[in-house]
């Protein structure tokens, strides 16, 4: 089943069931999809729904840092359960130890010595990780990490 049917399908059940917040996070999920679709002007790929959901993911935890900042813990509560309502859409993060085991590998392939290699590692990495969900500022901290900047 489709990423999108599968959303249109719990948009019901969460009607039924009375679950506003749920109700309002289904429904942003999908106009993100349809938007992408029609912007394409075909269906989407798996990977480019996967795409799509880890972008609203990223939007989510920039709001709770800023919600956090402001001091408004309410709306970064809100937040924090529409994140988890659109995690569950997403196949199993990358590990931590795999990410590291990654960033070796592609330190190697890529022959880096210093920082201003930083960004050939950094393509490297993402390369082998496509389709995958991974969190790029982890991968980015562990390539600082790895090249000593």
């Amino acid at each position: 089943m489709a990423l999108i049917e599968r959303i249109q399908k719990e948009i019901a059940e969460a009607m039924k069931a009375k679950e506003a917040l749920r109700l309002s996070v289904l429904r942003g999920l999908k106009t993100a999809l349809k938007n992408k679709e029609i912007e394409k002007k075909r269906p989407l790929t798996e990977a480019e729904d996967i795409q799509i959901l880890q972008t609203l993911v990223k939007q989510r935890k920039e709001s709770i840092e800023q919600f956090t900042k402001g001091g408004r813990p309410d709306l970064a509560e809100q937040e924090q359960a529409e994140l988890k309502m659109i995690e569950t859409y997403l196949p199993a993060a990358v590990g931590q130890e795999e990410i590291e085991r990654a960033v070796s590998e592609a330190i190697q392939e890529v022959q880096a010595s210093s920082a201003k290699d930083m960004g050939r590692v950094m393509k490297a990495v993402m390369a082998k990780f496509a389709g995958k969900v991974v969190d790029g500022k982890a991968v980015n901290d562990t390539v600082r990490a790895k090249l000593g900047s």
